[in-house]
């Protein structure tokens, strides 16, 4: 059932470190444009030690709850269920919750991931590249599995994460092959790079840019834009924002929590870009 504007609900990102998390900014954003006044929207710093206890302890005026790391895999075993697109990375960063208790889990980075590649005209590629491999370029590779009819290389560190990025390959049934990171340069010339990488891992690969470089899905937000992201605007390609996936990602968990659709995205996303521009 729809959400009634007068209905008090609650609903909070949970993680650790969280002072720095936007969700608060893009979530009350909607709940103002779409008229939720009883609506409110925490952060909530949480370790996995404290997890359950926090459960435990949730209310019926919780409609929701976005979860950010460490918490989006330890989080799966205390949900009633979790969707197919979560169960495929094994990683949650929504939770809804129904009137009668019921928790379940969701993962809205990867059609979020989606959408903000469409919002730039990317609706297939033949081939990518990703830079990294943690848990969001398991997501960014569920993401591919959506659009890419070709190989995907992931430059990794270790081939302990190889391993583990040709795994996530097998099971979601794309084409994976791994290259070093020593190699990265390489992955610049794809039609498609994703860079999933920590602030400042990709600085020394600028000098590197072909030409005239395609499309680079860059998933940090701050701070804005990263080098990597900035030479690549220089050079002519086509740049996609940390802040596009995570104003995508927020319309999807507002729709989830709310039950409102469609959630007002340009509201959320002018939000985000002035709360980045005060920091």
């Amino acid at each position: 059932m729809p959400a009634r504007a007068t209905d008090a609900r609650r609903a909070a990102v949970l993680g650790k470190p969280i002072a720095h998390s936007l969700s608060p900014v893009l979530h009350r954003a909607a709940y103002a444009e779409l008229g939720l006044t009883g609506w409110s929207y925490d952060r909530i710093e949480l370790d996995e030690a404290a997890l359950a206890g926090f459960f435990a302890e949730l209310g019926p005026e919780w409609a929701g709850l976005s979860v950010t790391m460490p918490l989006k895999r330890a989080v799966i075993p205390l949900l009633d269920e979790i969707s197919e697109t979560a169960a495929s990375v094994g990683t949650v960063n929504t939770v809804v919750c129904a009137e009668d208790g019921r928790r379940a889990g969701d993962n809205t980075d990867i059609p979020g991931m989606v959408a903000a590649l469409r919002e730039h005209g990317i609706e297939q590629v033949d081939s990518a590249a990703i830079l990294g491999a943690g848990a969001t370029a398991s997501s960014a590779l569920a993401a591919l599995a959506r659009i890419c009819t070709g190989e995907v290389v992931a430059y990794v560190r270790s081939e302990a994460r190889a391993a583990e990025m040709r795994q996530w390959g097998e099971r979601l049934g794309v084409e994976v092959r791994t290259a070093d990171w020593a190699d990265a340069a390489e992955a610049l010339r794809a039609p498609l790079v994703v860079a999933t990488t920590p602030a400042g891992a990709t600085d020394a690969l600028s000098s590197a840019l072909p030409e005239r470089p395609a499309t680079l899905f860059d998933v940090l937000y701050h701070p804005w834009p990263t080098t990597l992201a900035a030479r690549w605007s220089a050079y002519g390609g086509a740049v996609v924002s940390g802040l596009d996936l995570l104003v995508h990602q927020a319309v999807l968990q507002v729709e989830l929590m709310t039950g409102r659709t469609p959630a007002p995205l340009a509201v959320m996303r002018k939000a985000g870009e002035h709360a980045l521009a005060a920091r």
